[in-house]
């Protein structure tokens, strides 16, 4: 299934994609696509529904961040080899992990700011996996059955507020509009090989990033295994997987956003996602 949730920022509504690509309103099934929709006994019922009883939402609405109420942001760092090879760091033994503050979680398609002082504003597709079912030390044979779904994350990234002022990732991961994630949660049945998917991203109409999630130093499994050995994984946690090569930072010469860009980006089964570049706004 392809889960969304439409309408006004902070107004959101469920839906889903029917088979035709239509956009359906469940809003009369659930209260929301949140932590307490995404076990399989849910989505189970979802899935069992005659979708052509369900209402047609007409036109183009918004479409928000597919997922409700999301707990934690936990973001892989330098998880492809040539990437940590273009920003001139070693490929990691274990998994390089930080977090996103979720205040800079957004819709797929709503503008992307620049912070106040940026300089450095950069892009980064990637695989976003949402967990549907609690994970503590997750053996990696049963990690994936504590997927919900998957989706497209842009990791929106201030470099210079990442690498140059000391301290954590963090403060150059969670601005303000640096999560765009959808259009739409992909339940795990649709995607039986999450390491066989293909990932592109665009500025411009210019090709950037192109990559495989074949390519990943740590696989899905791998991660959600080792993640769960330092903090419990909730139903509603968001866990993006790492970028592909072709970021700004690792253009010769380096290259970031400034207002007026459009970056087009999507994952190979999993949708698109398309965002202005604004300039800051109070």
């Amino acid at each position: 299934m392809k889960l969304v949730r439409f309408g006004p920022q902070g107004h959101e509504q469920p839906g889903l994609i029917d088979p035709a690509g239509c956009l359906r309103d469940l809003s009369l099934v659930l209260p929301d696509i949140g932590p307490a929709q995404l076990n399989d006994a849910v989505l189970d019922r979802v899935r069992r529904l005659d979708w052509d009883q369900l209402p047609k939402v007409e036109g183009a609405p918004r479409l928000g961040c597919p997922v409700a109420d999301i707990g934690k942001f936990i973001a892989i760092g330098l998880n492809y080899a040539d990437h940590a090879a273009e920003a001139g760091l070693p490929v990691p033994t274990e998994p390089v992990v930080f977090m996103k503050a979720t205040s800079c979680l957004q819709g797929p398609n709503d503008p992307v700011m620049l912070p106040k002082g940026s300089l450095k504003t950069d892009w980064e597709v990637e695989l976003g996996v949402v967990i549907g079912a609690q994970a503590r030390h997750v053996p990696v044979r049963h990690a994936l059955r504590h997927v919900a779904g998957y989706c497209v994350v842009n990791d929106v990234s201030e470099r210079s507020f990442q690498l140059e002022r000391g301290g954590t990732w963090d403060k150059g991961k969670g601005c303000d509009t640096f999560g765009p994630v959808g259009p739409w949660l992909v339940t795990r049945d649709e995607i039986a090989h999450p390491q066989r998917l293909k990932l592109w991203l665009d500025v411009n109409d210019q090709a950037m990033q192109r990559g495989s999630t074949q390519t990943m130093v740590f696989g899905v499994a791998s991660l959600i295994s080792y993640v769960s050995q330092f903090m419990t994984l909730l139903p509603g946690d968001l866990i993006t997987t790492g970028t592909p090569p072709g970021v700004g930072m690792g253009r010769q010469p380096p290259q970031f956003l400034k207002a007026d860009d459009t970056i087009t980006l999507g994952i190979g089964g999993l949708g698109e996602q398309r965002q202005l570049v604004v300039p800051f706004q109070r």
